[in-house]
């Protein structure tokens, strides 16, 4: 059976590293450029492990924007959906880290913020079953949040298997949390498989045990739920069942890009089977499925960068 290719929306970025130490961006003087932004993560797990994903997204028609694409184009990743906007920059995001593990962070958002419901409906969407928005930044604003929320209603209404991740980031939501858990909740609603981290469970259920935050996910419409815990492994329920699927002891050097290849692993064994949705019910099966994505997003954390460390997995998963 061929797989069709997997579909991913949402934010292609710069990531500008402070490499100097302990330093804040106002004194920082080095920096290292990197491709960013959850979904392209997701993207380069997908075909790192030998699948096929198409990513939409819009960048800058300037050197950022054509360094993402052909960063992309490099990795496999079909980049006939990222468009070329002529009238924004590419989006850039500046992190440095300070001693005491803060971090100070400035983003400067562009294009990908003018992704609309045109450009979502206008590109080959049809042609895959599954759909994966896992975008940090598709929620905050207009034209792309509204665009979002309906697209996915849209692609489900089709019967796609639909996939989310709210991908929370403090720095970007700071004073508009509450905004945050109410347009999630919409997303959820909508989705076969929703992942999060704890602390996302916790924020957008509002309850403090993990099993009550699961079984809100599941009243507002997830099927399946999947709660990353770190180094502990995943809590996954299908609203019938539900257990901690162990990880694999690593030692963990950066922890970036994790959870991201941990959904690109799963979406990719996912994307095996004829019909994704009668796999989560088969509880036994989507441990086995759990249980691998656990191991490529620890194995991940053992290199420093994202995609870095993800095109490292190529060659490492034939027994998995």
């Amino acid at each position: 059976m061929n797989e069709s290719t997997i579909l991913c929306i949402g934010e292609l970025l710069i990531d500008f590293f402070c490499t100097d130490i302990n330093t804040d961006l106002a004194q920082g003087q080095h920096f290292s450029k990197q491709a960013g932004g959850a979904p392209a993560n997701v993207c380069a797990a997908i075909t790192t492990l030998g699948g096929r994903a198409r990513f939409l997204s819009k960048v800058g028609n300037d050197p950022f924007g054509q360094f993402l694409k052909k960063t992309m184009k490099d990795l496999t990743i079909d980049d006939s959906s990222i468009l070329l906007d002529e009238h924004h920059p590419t989006t850039l995001a500046f992190v440095s880290l300070k001693e005491d593990g803060e971090r100070d962070f400035v983003f400067n958002r562009g294009a990908d913020a003018h992704l609309n419901k045109e450009d979502l409906h206008e590109s080959n969407w049809r042609e895959s079953s599954i759909i994966h928005f896992g975008s940090a930044t598709a929620l905050l604003d207009d034209p792309f949040k509204s665009a979002y929320v309906s697209f996915i209603q849209t692609a489900k209404e089709a019967g796609k298997f639909i996939s989310f991740d709210p991908n929370f980031r403090s720095d970007l939501w700071k004073g508009k949390e509450g905004d945050f858990v109410g347009v999630t909740e919409q997303c959820i609603s909508q989705s076969d498989f929703v992942k999060v981290s704890e602390e996302e469970c916790k924020i957008i259920s509002g309850f403090a045990h993990l099993s009550d935050g699961v079984e809100c996910f599941h009243r507002l419409g997830a099927n399946t739920v999947a709660v990353t815990l770190g180094k502990d492994g995943t809590l996954v329920s299908n609203g019938k069942e539900s257990c901690i699927v162990p990880s694999i002891p690593v030692h963990s050097i950066d922890s970036t890009g994790a959870g991201d290849a941990f959904v690109g692993a799963t979406l990719h064994q996912f994307n095996h089977y004829q019909d994704p949705k009668a796999l989560l019910e088969d509880f036994e099966e989507l441990k086995n499925v759990i249980s691998i994505s656990n191991r490529v997003g620890a194995t991940v954390c053992t290199k420093i960068g994202a995609i870095s460390a993800i095109r490292e997995l190529e060659g490492r998963t034939s027994n998995w």
